[in-house]
C-alpha cells in the first residue's frame, strides 16, 4: 500500500556526452513516499525542503505520475509525500529525481508493468515541465542505475553500462543558479567539423572504457571542446576547480549537467576524498557557500528504502 524511496542525483553529459550520456550517484538524492488511495488521480500532499508547487499538474512529479498513470488500468489513485535534498538548479538532476521517483514508485504499487527502462519516457514529460524539453540524459540514469547512452529519442532508445566497481564521483555545488535554458542560450547550433571528430572520437573512449573498466581511457575521453569551453566562465573558479581536481589524482572532471556543479571522477575513494578536499580549499576563497559530495557511482538508480 505504501512505499518509500530513495531517488537519486545524476551527473549529466560527463564532458563529452552532451545531452546523450549520464551517471547515477549513490548516496546524494531525495526521499519520497508513494502510498496508494481509493480516489483516483495522483495527489501531491507534501513537501519538504524546497518551496515548489502541490498541484499536480505543476510539480514534475506530478506530471510524470499523470503520464505514467494514462497507460494504467487501476481503480485506486496515489498521494505523494517528497522530500528535497537535492537543491534546484544544481546541475545534479533535481527535476529528475522527482520525476522518476514518482515513476517508479506508482509503478512499483501497481505490480510493476513497467520496466525501469521503459519508465524513462514517463519520466521525461516531468523534464518538458522544468526545462522545456523532453530530454533523458538526468532520469535515464536515476530509474537504470549506472551510466546510460541516450542513443536516440525516435523512438526512445537507452542504453544501459554498468559502473566500473572502482569509480567514485565528487561533485562541488556553488550555490548559485545557472538556469539551465540561459545555459542553453550560450551554446552555439554549428559546431566546427574538426571539434565534432574530438568530441565523438572522445564519447567512443568513454563507452569503451566503461565496458573494459580501463580507468585511465575513461579519464583520457573526459574531454569536452564544444560546450564546456562556452559554460565554463559562467561557474566560479571552474578552471582552477578542473585543475585542482586532476592534481589530487582524479581521472578528469568537467561541468555536472549545465551547470553550477563540477563533477571529478576518480578510481577508488580514497583520491575521491582527495579530489574533495582540494576542490574545497578551491572554491573557498570565492566566499560562496557551497555544497560537496563523494559518492560512489549507483548500480541500481531509484531504490526502495
Amino acid at each position: 500500500m505504501e512505499i518509500k524511496l530513495f531517488c537519486p542525483a545524476t551527473i549529466a553529459n560527463l564532458s563529452c556526452g552532451f545531452d546523450v550520456m549520464g551517471a547515477c550517484l549513490d548516496h546524494v538524492g531525495d526521499e519520497m513516499i508513494i502510498r496508494k488511495s481509493a480516489q483516483k488521480g495522483i495527489r501531491i500532499t507534501k513537501i519538504e525542503g524546497a518551496d515548489l508547487p502541490l498541484e499536480t499538474e505543476k510539480n514534475v512529479a506530478g506530471v510524470a505520475g499523470l503520464a505514467l498513470l494514462e497507460q494504467l488500468d487501476v481503480d485506486f489513485g496515489f498521494e505523494i509525500e517528497i522530500y528535497k535534498k537535492i537543491k534546484a538548479g544544481s546541475g545534479i538532476g533535481s527535476s529528475s529525481a522527482s520525476a522518476a521517483g514518482a515513476v517508479f514508485g506508482i509503478n512499483e504499487l501497481a505490480g510493476r508493468p513497467f520496466t525501469r527502462n521503459q519508465l524513462v519516457a514517463f519520466a521525461m514529460q516531468g523534464e518538458v515541465l522544468a526545462s522545456g524539453s523532453a530530454h533523458a540524459d538526468n532520469v535515464a540514469p536515476a530509474l537504470c542505475g549506472g551510466f546510460t547512452i541516450v542513443r536516440g529519442y525516435d523512438p526512445l532508445d537507452v542504453i544501459e553500462i554498468h559502473s566500473p566497481d572502482e569509480l567514485y564521483a565528487t561533485v562541488i555545488h556553488p550555490q548559485i543558479e545557472l538556469k539551465t535554458s540561459e545555459m542553453r542560450a550560450v551554446l552555439k547550433p554549428e559546431v566546427a567539423l574538426k571539434s565534432a571528430i574530438t568530441q565523438w572520437g572522445n564519447v567512443a573512449g568513454l563507452v569503451a572504457g566503461l565496458y573494459q573498466s580501463d580507468y585511465d581511457l575513461i579519464g583520457r575521453s573526459l574531454q569536452d571542446v564544444i560546450v564546456e569551453p562556452l559554460r565554463g566562465p559562467f561557474i566560479p573558479k571552474f578552471s582552477e576547480l578542473k585543475a585542482a581536481a586532476i592534481q589530487s589524482g582524479a581521472l578528469g572532471s568537467g561541468i555536472s549537467g549545465s551547470g553550477p556543479s563540477v563533477f571529478a571522477l576518480s578510481r577508488g575513494k580514497q583520491i575521491a576524498q582527495k579530489v574533495a578536499e582540494a576542490m574545497t580549499e578551491t572554491f573557498r576563497t570565492t566566499q560562496i557557500p557551497f555544497e560537496i559530495h563523494v559518492s560512489k557511482i549507483s548500480a541500481e538508480g531509484v531504490r526502495i528504502l
